[in-house]
């Protein structure tokens, strides 16, 4: 089995969730592909300024922080690739022919999406013979769409998730296969939440592996008409979020 993961370069909690899943499967993973955190064509300048609008000076002036804590420590998917011998490349854009020509020749049997913001097309979707799977912080049909994890803890929810399942064109839509609840914990920080929520994924990412590798992985369509979908919030949503006894960091 030979994986490819496509991903984005989150210094902050991606590089804790691939130590643990590249530990297990380094050897059998080709390449770890990531693209710009951003969304929609937006500049770094404009990401900026969309996030200090919704939450403000202090969660700004606390992401940066962090950030600059993280790089002066090294931390990085990068370096986390380096020490497991895993190739990492930086990609403009997943469903490009050439991108897509390069996978086939590398004889990629899987795609695993891990916090990818870029819309998978069908031809990107149907390369991979075993597939091509996407990992979502929540418990799916539920909280589809952008940042589930503040979502869940704005409208008070007790607990939340982490679903991977096999997509298709639309947002956080196909197959799942595979799922897991936890508890959300009073006044938890949202930092602190992302934390915990990822390295279930990687748990998770983990057992399904196990499970392709064996052929016992099973697959249940996902009914969307039962779900939820949210996008970027608003400051309405950031002031519920807050009144619940929350914070970013």
């Amino acid at each position: 089995m030979k994986i490819a993961f496509l991903t984005t370069d989150d210094p902050i909690y991606l590089p804790a969730f691939y130590e643990h899943v590249l530990g297990k499967y380094g050897k059998e993973t080709h390449a770890v592909y990531s693209v710009p955190p951003l969304y929609k064509n937006q500049t770094a300048l404009q990401a900026a300024l969309r996030y200090y609008k919704t939450f403000g000076l202090a969660a700004s002036l606390g992401l940066g922080a962090r950030i600059g804590l993280v790089t002066a420590r090294g931390q990085s998917i990068a370096s986390v690739c380096k020490k497991q011998g895993v190739m990492y490349e930086l990609v403009t854009d997943v469903n490009a022919e050439q991108f897509r020509q390069h996978l086939r020749e590398a004889g990629i049997d899987l795609l695993i999406s891990v916090s990818c913001p870029q819309i998978f097309k069908k031809p990107l979707i149907e390369l991979p013979q075993l597939g091509c799977l996407n990992i979502h912080g929540a418990i799916l049909p539920y909280y589809r769409g952008v940042l589930p994890s503040f979502w869940m803890i704005a409208n008070k929810e007790k607990n939340a998730g982490v679903s991977i399942y096999y997509v298709n064109e639309k947002i956080d839509a196909g197959e799942l296969c595979a799922q897991r609840i936890f508890e959300i914990l009073p006044g938890e920080s949202l930092d602190n939440f992302i934390t915990r929520s990822k390295a279930i994924a990687a748990e998770l990412l983990l057992e399904v592996l196990g499970k392709i590798k064996d052929g016992t992985i099973t697959r249940s369509q996902l009914n969307l008409a039962d779900g939820t979908y949210y996008s970027w919030p608003d400051k309405e949503a950031v002031n519920r979020f807050r009144a619940n006894g929350h914070r970013v960091w």
